[in-house]
């Protein structure tokens, strides 16, 4: 089997189809990877080459939520239409939602990561200002267009449906994470660490940045400060370490005694899954899809107040016996989230949806 998969290198949609591409490696499928937006960095590229079974093709078109991008995202569709084409795909995999209304000739899976209309309510509790409009219907049409639209939460597709009437199949397929390939000895600190783009205000860091003012614990935040359209993220009391291979980063979450994700808005947060494989207890924003997947493994709190948040981790931090409890917890549940599992799943859904187009069924609307 082979498939077109659409990815960008900006933030987590990268790690998540390159582990999943690895995990197909073992079933005999192989990936014609595109990718859009700013150019992988040499490590991504490096990691790609690495894999067997994934074929690499850059491009340089705005993605859909960049600003002004509708151009590109024409141009974009051109050119995946003659990769598909010319590399004889039998599956196509999207992580976004416009190219989903392209004349495909083969069976459509529409993977929903995230989504600005979905992103705008949760953070400014409206609906996005007119500019997003034809955002909106593209990603209306391009749903409605797909033979399956996937998510990685029931929450998140919840909150998906209340934005966009779509009526293809459904189905909820977890994100995974694959183990690291290296091991860390080093020694567990009193930091609090957080990763993610600060310079997204879905990720609200600035209410990190507010709880660790005069706090006696130091706090550090992984990622680049400056986002593609020139946004900036300034702290004054959490350390900005800025973007770092991972191999970096997860020599930091074996530093840190606490994992912090504050988030107003996440469908899934692989992060967090890394967070508690290297053995971090975890502080999260109590929003839904969170909630969905770590009640019971997690210390919750309102993602808006930093008193509270600021309260949480001074005790834990006094507190080694309970930070373990959690630590341990959340190391059992991580290992719910293993990307085999979800690959299984995805060449489950791939198998399922080419025997329906193989006899001339059509799922999409």
């Amino acid at each position: 089997m082979k498939l077109l998969m659409t990815a960008d290198a900006v933030g987590g949609v990268w790690t998540y189809a390159l582990d999943l591409c690895s995990a197909l490696s073992g079933h005999g499928v192989d990936v014609v990877l595109a990718t859009m937006g700013p150019r992988p960095s040499g490590e991504q590229r490096n990691a790609a080459a690495a894999l067997g079974n994934v074929q690499l093709v850059e491009s340089d078109y705005r993605l859909e939520w960049m600003a002004a991008p509708w151009a590109d995202v024409d141009a974009a569709g051109e050119w995946l239409l003659d990769l598909a084409a010319s590399n004889a795909v039998d599956v196509i995999h999207l992580n976004g939602y416009s190219h989903a209304a392209l004349p495909w000739t083969q069976p459509v899976v529409c993977v929903a990561h995230s989504c600005v209309w979905t992103w705008w309510q949760a953070v400014y509790g409206s609906s996005p200002p007119a500019r997003w409009n034809e955002y909106r219907g593209r990603v209306a049409t391009g749903l409605n267009s797909a033979d399956i639209v996937v998510a990685p939460t029931a929450a998140f597709l919840e909150q998906l449906a209340a934005c966009y009437a779509f009526t293809p199949p459904t189905r909820v397929i977890r994100n995974g994470r694959a183990p690291p390939a290296y091991s860390c000895n080093v020694s567990r600190e009193s930091i609090v660490l957080a990763c993610g783009r600060p310079w997204d205000a879905s990720k609200n860091l600035c209410v990190l940045d507010d709880a660790a003012r005069n706090a006696r614990w130091s706090a550090y935040v992984i990622g680049s400060v400056t986002g593609p359209d020139g946004q900036a993220f300034t702290p004054c009391a959490v350390r900005a370490v800025g973007a770092l291979p991972s191999l970096e980063v997860h020599k930091w979450m074996h530093r840190a005694s606490i994992f912090v994700h504050p988030a107003l808005y996440e469908p899934f947060g692989l992060v967090v899954v890394e967070a508690a494989s290297a053995g971090c207890a975890l502080v999260l924003a109590g929003i839904p899809t969170l909630r969905e997947l770590w009640n019971g493994a997690a210390v919750f709190f309102e993602p808006r107040d930093a008193r509270s948040l600021r309260a949480k981790l001074d005790t834990l931090l006094a507190d080694p016996e309970r930070r373990q409890e959690l630590a341990t917890a959340a190391r059992v549940r991580a290992k719910d989230y293993r990307m085999e599992s979800t690959a299984a799943e995805y060449l489950e859904t791939y198998r399922a949806l080419l025997h329906k187009h193989e006899n001339g069924e059509r799922t999409a609307a």
